[in-house]
């Protein structure tokens, strides 16, 4: 990146990716550090208390993203109601980039959460992607690009980041779902009655997170009816209704994937520590997943991985949801 901005071949746009803690607002940081630092010229040398010569610092300062937000940077959030942001978000950061700055910088635009835009943002959006300002940088930053529009996607660069390899960072849902499966496995694995317990503290999970994300997309919706129901056509609302419906599923299923790759996760955890391998995703369950490795033959835990990946797999199909659910948690767990 920084050879391409070097060479004045730098891309308007980058989509940055990754799980939380994967270190996405730090990058975005060294993005922006990185094309507005300004080279020291050859006789910005000084002199220490010593009386000896003293080279100034080439390397641009690391500062935090809401040590850069100011004018050169707008950053967006979702700040609404229901957590989204809107088209005069948009909007207003487009205007920004047409205000006046110093030769050689550039603006930037960042948009955190950038799933969270609306369709009518999105829309908007996509304009100033296709007719992008001068010296404009735009980053989007999200831990699921696949809820934001194709055409978003293909005009972006994009930059997906690991997770860190110290552990994974892990949301109130997930861990809760690894509290009730340390409480379970404690048990030993192969008991029918704590596979199926385990199996409906997922269900319970997964439904209270499909609750959640219902009523933040049901708020967006009357939001959006009582701004523009006197402005638009007869359908529209019908159109507003089918996209939120869509919306709430696509992030139910994403929400979905991410609980069962706590699952394999873990399941991958004790095989490695089966074969002495140092690196876990989940250190705070290292006791209890080291106590099911010594219980194990290797063999029947990679079997029990074997459902887990079936699970995720069958997941992908029409098959119903709660059965593929019962016979993979019977398989892996009981």
């Amino acid at each position: 990146m920084a050879s391409a901005h070097e060479r004045g071949r730098l891309a308007h746009a980058f989509l940055i990716s990754g799980e939380a803690g994967s270190g996405k607002s730090e990058l975005v940081a060294r993005v922006i550090s990185l094309i507005n630092h300004q080279k020291a010229s050859a006789d910005d040398s000084g002199f220490n208390l010593f009386g000896e010569v003293e080279e100034v610092s080439h390397e641009p300062e690391v500062k935090t993203l809401d040590e850069l937000e100011g004018d050169l940077v707008r950053v967006i959030r979702p700040q609404s109601k229901s957590r989204r942001i809107t088209v005069d978000d948009v909007r207003l950061l487009e205007k920004s980039f047409y205000v006046a700055s110093a030769e050689g910088t550039w603006k930037v635009g960042v948009i955190l959460h950038a799933d969270r835009m609306g369709v009518g943002a999105e829309n908007a959006f996509l304009k100033t992607l296709e007719e992008p300002p001068a010296d404009c940088l735009l980053i989007l930053v999200t831990d699921a690009p696949e809820l934001l529009l194709p055409t978003i996607l293909s005009r972006c660069v994009r930059l997906p980041l690991m997770a860190s390899t110290e552990g994974k960072t892990t949301n109130q849902s997930q861990e809760d779902l690894l509290a009730a499966l340390s409480k379970v496995v404690r048990q030993g694995l192969g008991d029918t009655a704590a596979s199926l317990n385990l199996r409906a503290a997922f269900s319970q999970i997964l439904a209270s997170r499909r609750a959640e994300i219902t009523k933040l997309n049901d708020t967006a919706l009357k939001e959006e009816v009582k701004k523009y129901k006197n402005t638009t056509e007869g359908d529209w609302l019908a159109k507003r209704e089918k996209f939120y419906l869509a919306h709430t599923e696509s992030e139910y299923l994403n929400e979905r994937e991410k609980l069962l790759e706590v699952l394999i996760s873990w399941m991958g955890d004790v095989i490695r520590l089966k074969c002495d391998v140092g690196r876990i995703d989940f250190p705070s369950q290292r006791s209890v997943m080291m106590q099911v490795a010594e219980d194990n033959e290797l063999g029947s835990l990679l079997r029990r991985m074997d459902a887990l990946e079936g699970l995720r797999a069958n997941m992908e199909t029409n098959v119903s949801e709660q059965l593929a659910l019962e016979v993979a948690f019977l398989t892996a767990f009981g």
